[in-house]
């Protein structure tokens, strides 16, 4: 599997790089025909600084008091905090970054020393990948409930445009990948097929079949 990977670099900047390995594989959400690698962008100091400083420039007159990351982005996280405070509207100010906990009911939530930074705050979603748009509505309910107002949804990769009236702005899109497609699994015309999945994948990483 590994042998059909090809590397996708950023049209903005060159040295931001992912990896993408075509194939049939099954998220928790859906059946996607290309699994894509993003593990350096979150786990390499230079490239997360880079893709952050890239992420930073749109929303340079976006006001931003806390960063909530999603999926292993709090690397990147980071450097987009360090990136918004020093230039900008966002100049000079403490930007907060944290990640919400998954209860046993599989929602997320935040402690009680955490909320004060969601409560009455602008916050910017911070996710690895977007396909589907449910991981995002997950979000927002959490955000409704601990009365923080989502002004701004960023990824690595985003699959989608628009969330709940807000734009997702994303380091690759699906022009960066040529065929990419994502189906819901009764729809999934590789299932339909008889193509056997390759791995099952999540924000984690991929696991072969």
């Amino acid at each position: 599997m590994e042998g059909r990977a090809k590397t996708i670099e950023s049209r903005k900047n060159r040295k931001i790089k992912i990896s993408v390995i075509p194939g049939h594989f099954a998220t928790n959400h859906s059946h996607i025909n290309n699994y894509i690698d993003m593990t350096k962008i979150k786990t390499s100091h230079m490239m997360a600084k880079d893709a952050a400083s890239q992420i930073a420039a749109t929303y340079s007159s976006t006001p931003i008091d806390t960063i909530i990351c999603m999926e292993g982005t709090e690397m990147l996280g980071a450097f987009l905090a360090e990136s918004l405070a020093s230039g900008g509207i966002n100049q000079g100010e403490d930007v907060a970054v944290i990640t919400p906990e998954l209860n046993s009911n599989g929602q997320l939530i935040f402690r009680d020393n955490i909320q004060k930074m969601i409560w009455g705050k602008r916050v910017l979603l911070l996710i690895s990948s977007v396909s589907t748009g449910k991981t995002i509505n997950k979000a927002l309910e959490c955000l409704n409930y601990y009365s923080g107002e989502l002004v701004a949804i960023a990824s690595i990769f985003s699959a989608i445009t628009e969330s709940n009236g807000i734009a997702v702005h994303s380091v690759f899109t699906p022009d960066d990948i040529p065929g990419y497609q994502t189906f819901v699994q009764r729809e999934c015309p590789m299932c339909q097929a008889g193509q056997k999945v390759d791995a099952i994948v999540n924000s984690f990483g991929y696991s072969k079949i």
